[in-house]
């Protein structure tokens, strides 16, 4: 069996936990992923994995083993990228991590542009609005709407994720339009519930430079964009959420402007990637594109 292969298949199935685990990740069979572990211990002589019909644990060795098998894999993988690097032929596949809402309406059509341009590169991409871990779970690269905390990431800022405040005509005619920010406090508000913590109860508006912060209700809170401007375009309530998966909506006037006069907050978004291993040349073209498409005004 090839080396490598077996010290990826031991290293995986260390971190997932089980064989089965392991071989959804590696796209292989749990009884292959064990035969590849099988033949490392071989090789070595000793076990590396304590086995139970509940468990398995690392052995003294096969701890030790992990750490070496990890540096090892990661210099394969700089060397391969750097015979690519050499090429400066983007080819590969190229694994993006991207919050939901943004990845679908903003992010896609970028994507798809730059799979025509290049047709040797694919795109893995996840959507999640979970903070995912680049060096942990193999990401090449990933967007982040938000404040960043420190990380040893090069992080390229991007432009604003720009919100806006909307309710369909038939809420508007039932309820009344509000004229300032805290004319919400007689509304219901539609809250977005992110991943690690319940959907804001205060909003932000901005006139000038005077800052109106308004405590709102949210008696429906979803985890979901699509979801939540069905129950606007419904007649519920008033949404704040990210203005280009609003604008088709807007723009049939199913949807309505609300507060125009002022100014919805808008987030931080940044380009994220590792520093520490040369670029190939599939990232290099992919992050040239996305400063070009989302770039600082």
């Amino acid at each position: 069996m090839d080396r490598l292969t077996s010290m990826e298949a031991f290293v995986v199935a260390a971190e997932a936990g089980s064989y089965a685990s392991a071989a959804l990740r590696l796209g292989m069979s749990a009884q292959m992923v064990a035969k590849h572990v099988a033949a490392l211990e071989q090789r070595l002589g000793a076990r590396l994995l304590n086995r139970t019909t509940r468990r398995q644990s690392l052995t003294q060795l096969g701890s030790a083993y992990y750490e070496r098998c990890k540096h090892i894999l990661g210099e394969a993988q700089a060397a391969d990228s750097l015979a690519q690097i050499m090429n400066d032929m983007p080819r590969g596949k190229l694994k993006v991590s991207a919050p939901v809402t943004f990845g679908s309406y903003s992010l896609m059509p970028l994507v798809t542009d730059f799979l025509r341009q290049y047709p040797q590169v694919e795109i893995d991409l996840h959507l999640t609005d979970r903070l995912v871990d680049l060096v942990e779970e193999g990401f090449e690269v990933a967007f982040r709407i938000g404040p960043l905390s420190t990380s040893s990431l090069t992080a390229r800022p991007l432009a604003p994720y720009r919100l806006v405040t909307c309710a369909a005509p038939a809420y508007l005619a039932a309820r009344g339009v509000p004229q300032k920010p805290a004319d919400l406090h007689e509304h219901e508000c539609l809250g977005y519930a992110y991943w690690s913590r319940p959907a804001d109860q205060q909003w932000q508006f901005i006139q000038g430079d005077t800052v109106h912060k308004v405590q709102v209700s949210s008696r429906l809170q979803v985890n979901e964009s699509r979801a939540l401007m069905s129950a606007a375009l419904d007649g519920f309530g008033i949404v704040l959420g990210p203005e280009d998966f609003l604008r088709p909506a807007l723009c049939s006037g199913e949807l309505v402007r609300v507060l125009v006069d002022y100014q919805a907050p808008s987030r931080p978004m940044h380009l994220l990637y590792t520093a520490n291993r040369q670029r190939t040349a599939k990232l290099r073209r992919f992050i040239e594109a996305v400063m070009e498409r989302f770039a600082v005004s």
